[in-house]
């Protein structure tokens, strides 16, 4: 049989140890000329994955194999005496059943690059008083996305996410539990929290007026899909660490690392359709981190020695998504004055005035996305307020809904009374439940106008 060898390099304490392991399945001494312990090799270490790990036994002592974890190294599947003979500090080894819910750490792309899964819990029906939704398994917490190149300057970046298995486990799709969808779901603003859209549109529960309880939502998605909902970018929601993303490119880099961490915390979802789906701004989002997933998948093709998950990207949706503003600003006038509702919103002389803001809007508009000089930015700066100051401010002066054109808005800027849930969100009891960071996370709130400001003025490249 062929020796297989590896040699495993680790940092500790500023040294390097190499090689730690060699791998062999010939009878070698106790030592090599380093010093290290040496020992044959086991069933174990043909096992490439963490799944395919937990499903093996060593085939000397029959116990089940281990998967051991070091963020500078690949992760390697190893017998039970080859873990015992590993230096306490540097592997986490894990066996069936055993992973622990604290901290762990993950390699990317070439060692370079380590991802903390931090503050993840798992809340059940079982729960003091049925949190949410006590007909599915939820999971709720933070990851530290370290690998994302934007988060290399110490912008200390924790996304929170609140994660719903589909409900009726019983009826899974097919009887198989791999085929049943996984969403990620975003929010637009851009800043706005995507647990807006879980307690008010298409999540489990929703959150009663008295800002003290939840009631269960019969039309949730989870009906039909395991849902996340991810709080974006950070600051967005119970989100926190520098405020820097600015575009979709950096947005897209952040989400990627996140799902990486998600996917390899919480294998069970990884080889399940995933979709990539959001509202408004997330027009933008949604196919910036669906591109990033497919370039990771490539890259990924033919690629055996890795720790980065291969993520079944099945689809997007958008729904009332602001993807190409350049086209969809030239339709604002015909909206407010010739829509399918019958409605004229504005009077005639209105209208035409804003059709005569249109071409500079575009223009500002086109010019913005063409780089990132100084000239690209001003036109950033200018397009927001041209384009906004014609279009849409005709509108917003009318006082109506602009998510709804029958009605009234009735309490700006996001028309509708969102106070019980935001006392229902930072409420000690909730942020417990959820393991909320409230020694750095800020007070939940929908959306958080300062990164909605970036977006539309910061030019940065991605």
């Amino acid at each position: 049989m062929k020796v297989v060898t590896r040699s495993l390099i680790v940092a500790l304490t500023g040294a390097l140890i190499a090689p730690l392991c060699v791998f062999g399945n010939e009878n070698l001494s106790h030592s090599n000329s380093n010093g290290v312990d040496t020992f044959k090799e086991s069933t174990c270490n043909h096992a490439s994955d963490q799944e395919s790990c937990f499903q093996a036994t060593d085939d000397e002592s029959g116990l089940p194999c281990q998967w051991c974890i070091a963020g500078a190294i690949p992760s390697e599947c190893m017998s039970p005496s080859q873990a015992a003979q590993l230096p306490s500090g540097v592997f986490n080894c894990q066996t069936p059943g055993s992973q622990s819910q604290e901290t762990s750490l993950f390699r990317f792309d070439g060692g370079e690059t380590v991802i903390s899964f931090a503050d993840v819990r798992q809340h059940s029906s079982d729960d003091e008083d049925a949190f949410c939704d006590s007909q599915s398994d939820s999971i709720s917490g933070y990851v530290d996305i370290k690998g994302s190149k934007y988060d290399k300057q110490g912008e200390n970046k924790h996304l929170f996410f609140w994660m719903f298995e589909k409900r009726n486990k019983a009826d899974q799709t097919e009887q198989d539990p791999s085929k049943t969808p996984f969403i990620l779901w975003l929010t637009g603003g851009p800043g706005c929290s995507s647990t807006l859209a879980l307690l008010t549109e298409n999540g489990p529960c929703s959150v009663n007026q008295d800002g003290e309880s939840t009631s269960v939502n019969p039309f949730s998605w989870t009906e039909s899909a395991h849902v996340l909902w991810l709080d974006q970018p950070a600051g967005v929601g119970f989100s926190y660490g520098e405020e820097t993303d600015t575009n979709e490119g950096m947005v897209s880099e952040d989400a990627f690392y996140f799902l990486q961490a998600f996917f390899q915390k919480y294998p069970q979802y990884a080889k399940n359709p995933f979709f990539v789906v959001g509202e408004s701004y997330a027009g933008h989002y949604v196919p910036a981190i669906a591109h990033r997933v497919w370039e990771g998948n490539h890259h990924l093709r033919g690629r055996i020695a890795t720790d980065t998950i291969r993520i079944n990207l099945q689809g997007i949706a958008i729904g009332n998504g602001l993807t190409n503003p350049e086209e969809q600003y030239k339709w604002y006038p015909e909206m407010v004055y010739n829509n399918s509702h019958g409605i004229k919103v504005v009077s005639e002389d209105v209208y035409e005035t804003m059709k005569e803001v249109v071409p500079r809007c575009t223009e500002l508009i086109h010019t913005c996305n063409k780089g990132d000089s100084m000239i690209d930015t001003f036109a950033c700066q200018s397009a927001f307020i041209v384009c906004n100051m014609g279009l849409t401010s005709p509108y917003q002066s009318t006082g109506l809904n602009p998510y709804d054109i029958r009605k009234e808005c009735e309490k700006p800027p996001l028309c509708y009374d969102m106070s019980h849930i935001t006392k229902w969100l930072n409420s000690a009891k909730t942020k417990k439940a959820l393991h909320v960071d409230t020694q750095h996370s800020h007070s939940w709130q929908t959306c958080n106008f300062g990164i909605n400001m970036k977006f539309h003025t910061v030019r940065t490249s991605s």
